[in-house]
Parts: C-alpha cells; structure tokens; sequence
C-alpha cells in the first residue's frame, strides 16, 4: 500500500501518525511508500500518485490525508488505466461525494469529520480556558463516521 502525505501541519501528521500505528496491528500490510507530499491538494494527489504507479507495478491501497488528495489519485489511476487498488480519503469533504457514488471511481471510503461539533468543542474549551478551568485532558477526540460507496446515500454531509 501507498500513502499520499501532505504538508508537514499538525492535522495531517496525526492522521499519518494514527493510521501508522493502526497499521502496525497488520505486520502483513507493506508500506511501499509514505513520505510523499501531495500538498493536501487534487492537483498534488495527480502528480505523487502519476509517480507512485511509475514506480510500483502493484498496488493493493491507498491511504490519502484528505478527499482533494484522493480525488486527485483517482484521477491518476483511471489516467493510467489501473484498477487493482481501492483509495481511502479524510474529511467526509463535499467534492469526495460523487467519487463515491461513482461505481467506475477507485474511491472506496472517506473518514468523515463534523465541523460543526469540532469548532463547537473547541469554542467550549477556549471559553472554558478563559474561565479558569483546564481541560480534563490534553486531547479531546471527536468520533467520525466512515463514509463508504454503501452508505453515502445517507451520508448528509456538512450540514447542520
């Protein structure tokens, strides 16, 4: 499997952090490469998922750090007419949606986050911080709901 990088920012570290520990659960799961940064971007996903399949003659996943990155891998897999791999993004972004719906598109997942309750939750620590209390914990989680081509149907995106 590949993993399509981003830029070096804290959202994007994590999620390569947290899927790489995930991943160490699975020593049969080989990472041929992680270190490629697409820039978080449809055009970047092109162009480090164009070289990846130059470079790799078989790829079975790919793990891209956000839905324009996937999209972008997609994009480059039908260009090269391969289809031996399934695509998984993050953010639930409005735009992986029709990949999604797409039967032809490589796009099999996107990890869908809440904005709302995210800027809500941070909205209630900050005024919490301001008040004198501390957060019970350094981390506070919000839990996200896997968008497949099974469920996107009822999949109500970003809205509130």
């Amino acid at each position: 499997m590949v993993i399509v990088n981003g830029p070096p920012v804290t959202a994007v570290t994590d999620r390569v952090a947290g899927f790489l520990e995930e991943i160490k659960k699975h020593p049969d799961i080989k990472i041929l490469s992680q270190d490629q940064n697409a820039g978080g971007s449809r055009d970047g996903g092109l162009r480090v998922m164009t070289d990846l399949l130059t470079a790799f003659k078989q790829i079975d996943a790919v793990f891209a750090i956000n839905d324009p990155t996937a999209i972008g891998c997609d994009l480059a897999a039908r260009q090269a007419q391969r289809k031996e791999f399934f695509i998984v993004g993050v953010d639930g972004a409005p735009e992986v949606v029709p990949s999604l719906k797409d039967k032809e598109s490589l796009i099999a997942a996107s990890a869908a986050q809440d904005p709302f309750t995210m800027a809500g939750k941070a909205v209630e620590i900050g005024n919490d911080v301001l008040n004198g209390k501390k957060p019970n914990q350094a981390l506070t989680l919000i839990p996200v709901d896997l968008i497949t081509k099974e469920n996107v149907d009822q999949y109500k995106g970003w809205t509130k």
